[in-house]
């Protein structure tokens, strides 16, 4: 009886609305209620590592159609700590944004951390990038932050193994995050108000992804990820990844698949019946100088766009097509200006956002693989 009632209690935080599939292909259109609101999916969820997506304010992200955000338990464990945001009133009073807000684990975060970590059974004992201080992250750590942080969404704290890996170490990996999983679920206090994500692994070995989703799976849960992808493999490998493993997962549940955001990768995703996406890369390539356009990417600080005076993607209405040119964007980036950044990362995010805005018309009306083709044409050249 205390195991139902849990579970109902899980089933009240997130649902997801399965309104049609695309007839073309396996493509979804759905809704994801959450406490904070209603998602429109498939989505695309600008990432906000420190509580603010970089160089934006929550207005902005809100003018160009954000409808759901992504920030980190590592980062925000480190400063300024889940106790502070805690007595803040939670991460989205803190940050000043009432939309729903998906918190990962801090799992990728500290295996990327290399020789600064070790990893055991327990946990994961590392130094901290900031100052070399030791900590020690636990399922029931990570679980602990995510509360105190209040998000809608938290993830599972799992083990992310690197490309390529032994096969032996994959398997063994794969099983502890399915034990830490099981940690995940003991510990979480508020599952009446916060939704618990499990994450499928496995590697790029087909019959240890069966295996990792026959597992998380087992564990009911209001929604599944799939982690471990976009850590260098080739892309068609992901492809083929994502071709066994999404079937493998509830119909009846949002599927997210973790760190992809390239227009290529959004629409394969799509094709295969994921729901949610989340990357830095729209936000980190726009401090550098390159901007997303239906033409393809500009990288804006070349010396052939010195004396472009027009706006940078004439099919894009969003603020800074609307009232800038190539040639002052090239200007501000060039000289280092936040406001070239700022800029950028505006229009960036607005082009991912249209691109998944059209994307969800495109499934409504069962022509994705038409819109993908013409897509494709303009921005890649094929």
């Amino acid at each position: 009886m205390i195991e139902k009632d849990y579970e109902r209690k899980y089933m009240y935080a997130v649902r997801y609305e399965l309104i049609k599939t695309c007839k073309q292909t396996g493509a979804r259109l759905g809704r994801l209620h959450t406490p904070h609101g209603v998602i429109e999916t498939p989505i695309f969820m600008p990432v906000g590592t420190q509580a603010t997506v970089k160089a934006m304010t929550p207005e902005e992200l809100k003018d160009i159609g954000s409808q759901i955000i992504l920030s980190n338990t590592y980062h925000l464990y480190m400063r300024p700590g889940h106790d502070l945001i805690e007595r803040a009133g939670g991460l989205h009073k803190f940050m000043n944004w009432d939309k729903p807000i998906l918190t990962d684990s801090g799992g990728f975060q500290v295996f990327s951390l290399g020789p600064l970590r070790k990893i055991k059974e327990e946990g994961v004992e590392f130094r901290s990038h900031l100052d070399g201080s030791k900590h020690f992250l636990s399922p029931e750590k990570a679980t602990e932050i995510q509360n105190a942080l209040g998000s809608d969404i938290i993830m599972a704290f799992d083990e992310c193994a690197p490309y390529p890996a032994d096969r032996q170490y994959v398997k063994n990996s794969l099983e502890r995050t399915t034990r830490w999983l099981e940690r995940c679920k003991a510990a979480h206090k508020y599952p009446e108000r916060q939704a618990l994500f499990g994450i499928v692994q496995g590697g790029m070995y087909k019959e240890l992804r069966e295996q990792s989703a026959r597992e998380i799976t087992a564990i009911d849960l209001p929604g599944y990820a799939i982690g471990g992808l976009s850590v260098g493999e080739p892309k068609e490998m992901m492809y083929e990844v994502l071709d066994y493993t999404v079937p493998l997962l509830p119909e009846d549940k949002p599927r997210y698949l973790m760190g992809v955001g390239s227009p290529d990768d959004l629409l394969e995703g799509v094709l295969r019946g994921i729901d949610m996406f989340d990357c830095v890369l729209p936000t980190r390539i726009a401090r550098n100088g390159t901007a997303m356009t239906s033409q393809g990417k500009v990288v804006v600080r070349n010396a052939s766009y010195a004396e472009d005076f027009t706006s940078l993607d004439p099919e894009c209405d969003c603020y800074t097509c609307r009232n800038y040119t190539k040639a002052y964007l090239r200007h501000l980036i060039k000289c280092n200006e936040i406001l070239g950044a700022r800029l950028l990362t505006i229009h960036n995010l607005h082009f991912l956002l249209k691109l998944m805005e059209n994307v969800r018309e495109a499934i409504r009306e069962d022509r994705l693989l038409d819109y993908k083709k013409d897509f494709f044409e303009k921005y890649y050249g094929k």
